[in-house]
């Protein structure tokens, strides 16, 4: 795919990984909508990448608000050109011990708002004459079970299936799909949990280059999957 005057929508956008992949995206000459709950966050980013961030407030958990700005900005003919369902929620816990409203928060924001967000754009993205790209980001607990994360695996697990099941369905169409899994990030991600990040993590802007290099891809070329891990990894919760 061409970058330069690509639109995009990049979930989660307002800060972390999801802030790197609209800047990297801004730097390739793509227009971006950086799609947050944080609306102020958004303008300050705006303010740092420039016009060509178009801040957007809203829940993805919220299907009818979705669906109304999808139609408020998109149209045949006017589709966006990629998807990057970036956002993400992780609560950390035993079992027994996870508020069921964190897990149904989890299963909202990481699994719902995917399906959400993707079933509403994919009648436009179908419509376009050129390739379109879906990227998901799961994660590297998407792959593997660890004690204590068991309903973040549960949703990482399940984009994982969706994005699998959504390539094979769309690569006729010349829709792309990629299920990136990356390890461990050093952002606020597990500042909840009480997980302090640290430098030997995988860096935003490293991931967020790579993920230009996945849009850069031949149209006929696909990469489905892709899992991303730290060289020399240190312990979470570790100094």
């Amino acid at each position: 795919m061409k970058l330069p005057s690509a639109t995009a929508i990049v979930t989660g956008a307002s800060r972390g990984l999801g802030s790197a992949i609209a800047a990297a995206l801004i730097e390739k000459g793509a227009e971006v909508y950086g799609v947050s709950r944080d609306l102020d966050a958004l303008h300050e980013r705006q303010k740092k990448l420039g016009q060509n961030f178009a801040p957007v407030a809203l829940d993805i958990t919220d299907q009818g608000a979705i669906e109304e700005w999808i139609g408020q900005t998109f149209a045949r003919g006017n589709a966006p050109d990629i998807l990057v369902n970036n956002a993400g929620a992780g609560i950390f816990g035993a079992v027994d011990a996870l508020p069921v409203e964190r897990w149904e928060q989890m299963i909202e924001v990481n699994i719902s708002g995917v399906f959400y967000l993707t079933r509403s754009l994919m009648p436009l993205m179908k419509d376009k004459k050129t390739s379109s790209h879906i990227i998901n980001i799961g994660s590297i607990l998407g792959t593997m079970g660890n004690p204590e994360m068991s309903a973040y695996c549960a949703t990482k697990f399940g984009i994982n299936g969706f994005s699998e099941a959504l390539f094979k369905e769309l690569r006729y169409e010349g829709i792309k799909v990629s299920c990136v899994n990356p390890g461990s990030i050093e952002t606020d991600f597990f500042a909840e949990s009480g997980i302090e990040s640290h430098g030997n993590m995988l860096q935003p802007e490293d991931l967020a280059n790579t993920v230009i290099n996945l849009l850069k891809t031949p149209d006929n070329m696909l990469i489905s999957d892709m899992t991303i891990r730290p060289l020399n990894p240190k312990k979470l919760g570790s100094k």
